[in-house]
């Protein structure tokens, strides 16, 4: 967790549908409102993580690129 109170998620080296599914076992264990951060090395990820999290009624606070890695920071729902 950073100082932020962020918990990252490494989903490095994950091809589709991997970093999804290790997003989606990740946040069952999380209470509403914990923020999750998943850095991945597939671009896919910046489009299939925040689907996932509109079907499943988690909140995409950002998403981006940085260093040749993708991220998503998400806050869990309900």
């Amino acid at each position: 967790m950073d100082a932020g109170g962020t918990i990252t998620l490494d989903c490095r080296r994950l091809l589709c549908p991997l970093p999804v599914i290790r997003v989606q076992d990740r946040v069952a264990d999380l209470a509403p409102g914990t923020r999750l951060e998943a850095i991945c090395t597939d671009p896919g990820a910046l489009r299939d993580i925040p689907a996932w999290c509109r079907i499943n009624g988690h909140t995409v606070l950002e998403t981006g690129d940085r260093d040749d890695e993708y991220f998503v920071i998400l806050r869990v729902g309900r």
